[in-house]
């Protein structure tokens, strides 16, 4: 019971080193997630729109690796990004860049997959009829999306939830290093390893309290959904 008195402490506090580690880890996941979206929607939008050869296989391919094991993309980026690798001149590992770039790989699948099905899902006639009306392909495509701009932010919430949440891939490409690339997954693995229970306890309040929002929040987006769309 001290323990949680401890750590309710920490978080009321609020020491530099707490709200430093809290920082980090929305900064690295905020930009890993804004990566993700600006790659993966355009890709959902082709994959949900286009006809192509090979689109069955990408689909495929998109769906797959959403479960991605963190460790596996971890272990590959870090045999690219180590001082043999092919990207070892851009001197990236254990920097913050290299863990935007892990949480980036996680993240991309789960948008763009799901952004294909919630664009998949849209009413064919909302297209047909933006064609009737002298839409150019862009416009139709803006259309499409547009429509499908709940299920695209659904999309999205749900892969913040998940670099949120990551440890295995930026433990490998981060190295944890104090004040430099220790984030709330990785200080709480430490913390617990060392025995030192209160600063673990503090970071998984604030982690599951996160995820609390971010759930609401999905929950909201997907009311919202229901009521928008043609019944």
């Amino acid at each position: 019971m001290d323990v949680f008195l401890q750590a309710f402490a920490m978080i009321l506090q609020l020491k530099p080193e707490l709200l430093h580690i809290i920082l980090l880890s929305l900064r690295v996941s905020g930009l890993a997630l804004l990566a993700a979206t600006l790659l993966g929607l355009p890709l959902g939008a082709v994959m949900g729109i286009a006809v192509f050869p090979g689109r069955s296989l990408a689909i495929t391919l998109a769906n797959t690796f959403m479960g991605l094991p963190p460790v596996v993309v971890g272990l590959v980026l870090y045999l690219l990004l180590s001082r043999s690798g092919c990207l070892g001149f851009l001197g990236l590992l254990y920097t913050p860049s290299a863990m935007i770039l892990a949480q980036t790989i996680l993240a991309l699948p789960i948008v763009a997959s799901l952004c294909h099905s919630a664009i998949v899902g849209v009413d064919p006639l909302i297209r047909q009829a933006a064609s009737t009306l002298g839409a150019t392909p862009l416009q139709q495509t803006l259309t499409v999306v547009g429509e499908a701009r709940y299920g695209i932010l659904s999309a999205i919430i749900a892969a913040f939830g998940r670099v949120m949440a990551e440890v295995g891939a930026i433990l490998i490409v981060g190295g944890n290093i104090a004040g430099y690339t220790r984030v709330m997954t990785t200080t709480i693995a430490l913390e617990t390893d060392q025995g030192e229970f209160e600063l673990a306890l503090a970071l998984g309040m604030v982690l599951l309290s996160i995820s609390l929002v971010i759930n609401l929040f999905l929950h909201y987006v997907q009311q919202r959904g229901k009521v928008h769309s043609p019944r």
